[in-house]
């Protein structure tokens, strides 16, 4: 996989990296390490494996789940399958390569 392409954005908030379809948006770049975009390209292969736009509705329920249970905006983030299995491996820059494929369905049950 090559070097994603990386758009600077002041719509997004600070400290934050949205994946819109493989493209990284940031409102600064300067933190964005090899960690944060294995973390990124985590959530592309699950986007990918998704056919994209499944991905993000179901993204977005889970999150309303997990908000609806934890009452709290950063605990749903951080219980979401899909973050988990990205920040689960996030620094593992091999994973990627022996991914199963649909591996963050083994984190939908799990919770922090």
């Amino acid at each position: 996989m090559g070097k994603p392409v990386i758009v600077k954005c002041r719509l997004v908030p600070k400290g934050l990296c949205v994946n819109l379809f493989g493209t990284l948006w940031a409102r600064e770049t300067w933190w964005i390490d090899r960690h944060v975009v294995n973390h990124e390209r985590i959530h592309t292969a699950q986007q990918r494996e998704m056919l994209f736009l499944p991905f993000y509705i179901f993204y977005l329920i889970e999150w309303a789940v997990r908000f609806a249970r934890y009452r709290n905006w950063s605990e749903a983030y951080m219980n979401i399958s899909f973050e988990h299995e990205a920040y689960t491996h996030g620094h593992d820059l091999g994973y990627l390569s022996r991914r199963p494929r649909y591996a963050w369905l083994a984190y939908l049950r799990r919770h922090t």
